[in-house]
């Protein structure tokens, strides 16, 4: 089955009526698809894990359930395994092994992109332009900021792909920053 992104966004806001959690979901596959770049791996395939790795948490929130109707309806749809393992791994209660590339950075950047989109928001522009990693760093030291964020799930996300924190961050700014216009973060004019 070839799997297309407009597809498998059609898919998510079948069954994602809030737009947060598509946007959210947007951020995580312009993440995934700059790492598949970078890593020479299939930007559409780890585009579309990203895209649809929350594709049951609006439906199925608790922890316990995460992941598992997702799984079951990408499995038939026809959905490469690859995908399904990933969006299974990146949800601990599972006991997935994260054993592969898509799986790893899945994880690392599914927190991150919150508190990326967090930081932009509450900036006066309103903008992810021109967002600095150690902005972002400070914001994830205020633990009353974007509380929902797990930072451990963070530092651990870049511990798994080898790469510094700041490294990570500023990588997943850049990636978002690209699709900003996508994801509501283009901001506003001065």
């Amino acid at each position: 089955m070839e799997v297309r992104y407009e597809d498998a966004l059609a898919l998510l806001r079948e069954h994602t009526k809030n737009e947060n959690l598509v946007k959210h979901g947007m951020a995580v596959a312009a993440a995934l698809r700059a790492y598949a770049r970078k890593f020479g791996e299939d930007e559409e395939l780890w585009r579309i894990t990203g895209l649809l790795h929350d594709l049951d948490y609006e439906e199925y929130p608790a922890l316990s359930e995460h992941t598992h109707y997702t799984a079951r309806w990408l499995r038939e749809a026809g959905y490469p395994n690859a995908i399904v393992h990933a969006i299974l791994a990146h949800n601990d209660v599972n006991g997935v092994p994260r054993d592969d590339m898509l799986s790893h950075a899945l994880f690392a950047c599914d927190e991150l992109t919150g508190l990326i989109t967090a930081t932009a928001l509450v900036r006066p522009n309103k903008s992810i332009i021109g967002l600095e990693a150690s902005s972002v760093r400070k914001k994830m030291k205020d633990k009353a900021f974007a509380r929902g964020v797990n930072r451990e799930d963070v530092i651990k996300g870049a511990e798994e792909l080898g790469v510094t924190l700041d490294e990570h961050i500023a990588f997943v700014i850049a990636a978002m920053t690209e699709e900003a216009d996508a994801l509501g973060l283009r901001g506003i004019a001065a």
